[in-house]
């Protein structure tokens, strides 16, 4: 394995793991096979077989290495793009959330950190980029979704105060003053100085706009024998 020979390893781990069962040597070949799988760039092998491992010895001593190997083998498959697909980012945060309260003592706290917050940036980067999609179409109300959902998920993210501008101008675009002033005051609060107040204050200084007339849009279905478009549908 360390001279690369991920085949030859594979077939040897193989061996130890399925011959030698009752001796202690076959559970470190289990978790070898897992590392070979990594080492190899498959990480959808290894993911699986670092789970099956955690399945049958939860209460191993290197616990704490295999989710972290978990998250990182998700991880690893996701997009560094923020209008790409981010779910490989979700499955390793939700496998990394609350790593340091179950193992306190690990090694690899403070690299799971760094992951952690690597990866929920990357996830209100996706946010924040289907925010400015709508932004761009005056789509205001779908604005004011993502932002507000950005901001409750990932406060202290990197991509938080691009949304609260986002926020202030969908609510300011729509003639709410009040709740966009209050936006306002919260950027300057805690991103002081920043160029995103500036550009928040532009938008305030222009008159604000008015809630558009929201028609309620009934979708036509298909009753059997019966065109939704003619009589008998409702």
């Amino acid at each position: 394995m360390k001279r690369g020979y991920h085949t030859k390893a594979l077939e040897n781990f193989n061996r130890v793991r399925n011959y030698h069962r009752d001796d202690p040597v076959s559970v470190k070949a289990q978790l070898a096979i897992a590392d070979v799988h990594f080492k190899k760039g498959d990480f959808e092998q290894a993911r699986f077989t670092y789970e099956e491992f955690a399945t049958y010895h939860p209460r191993h001593e290197n616990l704490d290495y295999v989710t972290y190997r978990i998250g990182l083998s998700i991880y690893k498959r996701a997009s560094k793009l923020a209008g790409r697909d981010q779910s490989p980012t979700r499955g390793a945060v939700n496998n990394w959330t609350g790593f340091n309260t179950r193992f306190p003592e690990s090694s690899y706290v403070e690299e799971v950190e760094k992951l952690l917050t690597r990866s929920r940036n990357r996830l209100a980067a996706k946010e924040l980029y289907v925010a400015k999609f709508y932004a761009d179409r005056d789509a205001w109300g779908s604005v004011r979704l993502r932002a507000e959902y950005l901001l409750r998920r990932y406060p202290n993210t990197d991509p938080a105060p691009d949304a609260l501008v986002l926020l202030g101008t969908a609510l300011h675009s729509w003639g709410e003053v009040e709740k966009s002033a209050e936006i306002r005051a919260r950027l300057e609060r805690d991103f002081p100085g920043s160029v995103q107040l500036k550009r928040l204050d532009r938008v305030q200084a222009k008159a604000p706009g008015s809630r558009p007339d929201e028609r309620v849009f009934i979708r036509p279905y298909r009753i059997r024998g019966v065109s939704s478009l003619g009589g008998g549908a409702y």
